[in-house]
């Protein structure tokens, strides 16, 4: 796999586009991080992490929908490709939809939301932006 953050982002909004309750993939830390950060910002009911029989994890995401069965993340997009990094820094980090969607930056402090990385000001690689 190339891009395992496209490939995270797009499970989720197939998923999403599917009404499927649930959707599972391969486990990694800065994937747990992504879709920690999308919980805490309500796009996501949960998710949990389960041991597989062979080597590695997997992860178990609950998706969240609201009035009529849409759902909660209207869309999804990478910013930061493997072909063409985008990096910002903190005064420049972008505001998603008048500051109604998050951006996810990985910075020196860890991957955070564009509001933690402008308050702790530092700046980042703009991984992708949810609304």
């Amino acid at each position: 796999m190339i891009d395992p953050i496209a490939d995270l982002l797009t499970r989720i909004r197939n998923a999403g586009m599917a009404t499927h309750e649930v959707t599972r993939m391969p486990h990694s830390k800065m994937r747990e991080r992504i879709v920690e950060i999308l919980k805490e910002e309500g796009y996501l009911e949960g998710y949990s992490v389960e041991k597989c029989e062979g080597p590695g994890s997997e992860m178990i995401i609950r998706l969240r929908y609201g009035d009529g069965n849409k759902p909660a993340i209207h869309s999804m997009k990478r910013i930061s490709k493997p072909g063409r990094r985008k990096y910002s820094c903190a005064d420049d980090l972008p505001t998603v939809k008048s500051g109604l969607g998050v951006a996810i930056v990985s910075t020196s402090k860890g991957v955070i939301t564009d509001r933690e990385a402008r308050r702790l000001n530092v700046g980042g690689e703009v991984l992708c932006e949810i609304w």
